[in-house]
């Protein structure tokens, strides 16, 4: 158990301290902006989503987009059109939120069905929601709710939300704490939610198919906690992904004032935040938690200042024999994407940055081996990264 002031915060120690950097004592150090990559250009496939923020590639080859507004898009060529969304809730488009991440289930190869993260309700009371509908081809018809973060938060700071596809068939999705100081949900601080088991704000959830607990969860037996839940400590992740070969999981997370991190993701550890942090409070500046802490895992990277981390890849194609087995984040602030080299035991090497010059919001390895970006502006950009010429 965590005292913090009058409240009390359950942590499983067990998986963190077998995850490698799991210490009190050892610090890790922060890295800042790293060199720039070579022998790379980035190509535009495509524009004309507004706010783009994930993607998915359908079975025939063809690409959906989201857009933050709450509209979807098919790429035809080198021109995007709009998806028929039928049966779609309302989507709280304000602030962060927004119509999400995407992801194709991956057992359907005709007329998939597709996943998105939105936010629902109000200034006042809203959450993050995960819909399940068809696509026919022409459409999402038979759109529906399958799951809904608890409890409701108000604003519009930290929802998330990357989606991944595991092995096994479950999903995991990421859910953001609700929001900087002096945001609150109940009678907490918000951010202080990511330590509490009762809640989903803060953590990666694992789920089924259908929106439920997925089995094995390994908090699914303590008493009060949410049994969706499959890792805590979170502030805010927006990017997720897996090498498929080791099945590592790996993910990056928005740090406040500095401090964002790469983690390598595993069942019933605590990731820290905000006991844990090498961010600062946005009002005062005062450094939030410890850089290190029992029982909670460190970070693999550790970012300050912040490049404001948003999609992640894995990279396995041939088009840079050198980036295989690399990690690609992307970045909002630092207009860039991070090339984090990763030896076989999942330990980063060395970093690179390749400059995009607009916010990158999101990062996706495409069926043909290439590396592809989104763009977070009101006229997207679809962009391609290949060798230079």
């Amino acid at each position: 158990m965590i005292q913090a002031g009058r409240r009390t915060f359950m942590y499983v120690a067990g998986a963190c301290a077998a995850l490698a950097g799991a210490s009190a004592f050892a610090q890790l150090a922060p890295s800042d902006a790293p060199p720039s990559a070579k022998g790379w250009r980035a190509v535009t496939v495509a524009e004309g989503v507004a706010n783009p923020w994930g993607m998915a590639w359908l079975p025939d080859g063809k690409l959906l987009v989201t857009s933050k507004k709450g509209t979807l898009h098919v790429l035809n060529g080198k021109k995007f059109d709009a998806v028929p969304l039928e049966g779609l809730p309302e989507v709280f488009a304000s602030g962060q939120g927004g119509l999400l991440d995407i992801a194709l289930h991956p057992a359907d190869k005709a007329n998939p069905r597709v996943y998105m993260t939105m936010s629902t309700g109000t200034s006042e009371a809203n959450r993050t929601t995960l819909v399940q509908g068809i696509y026919d081809g022409k459409r999402v018809h038979s759109i529906k709710k399958i799951f809904q973060v608890q409890p409701d938060k108000s604003g519009g700071q930290h929802f998330g939300s990357r989606l991944l596809w595991q092995p096994d068939g479950t999903l995991l999705m990421s859910i953001g704490d609700g929001g900087n100081a002096p945001q609150r949900i109940g009678n907490m601080l918000a951010r202080e939610q990511a330590q509490n088991l009762a809640s989903h704000h803060g953590s990666v959830l694992r789920l089924t198919d259908q929106g439920k607990p997925a089995p094995g969860n390994p908090l699914a037996a303590k008493p009060g906690a949410r049994a969706e839940i499959w890792s805590y400590g979170h502030r805010n992740i927006q990017g997720m992904t897996r090498d498929p070969a080791s099945g590592r999981v790996w993910a990056t997370e928005h740090g406040p004032r500095g401090g964002d991190e790469l983690n390598l993701i595993a069942g019933g550890a605590n990731y820290g935040w905000p006991v844990q942090s090498y961010g600062a409070d946005y009002g005062s500046g005062d450094a939030i938690g410890k850089r290190a802490v029992a029982g909670m895992v460190d970070p693999k990277v550790a970012w300050v200042p912040s490049p404001a981390p948003s999609g992640l890849a894995y990279y396995t194609g041939s088009h840079f024999p050198g980036w295989r087995g690399s990690l690609f984040s992307g970045g909002l602030a630092a207009m860039d994407v991070r090339r984090i080299a990763l030896d076989k035991d999942g330990n980063v090497t060395s970093q690179e940055r390749l400059d995009i010059g607009k916010r990158v919001r999101d990062v996706r390895q495409g069926p043909d081996g290439y590396l592809y970006l989104l763009t977070d502006e009101s006229n997207g950009h679809l962009l391609r990264i290949e060798p230079a010429k």
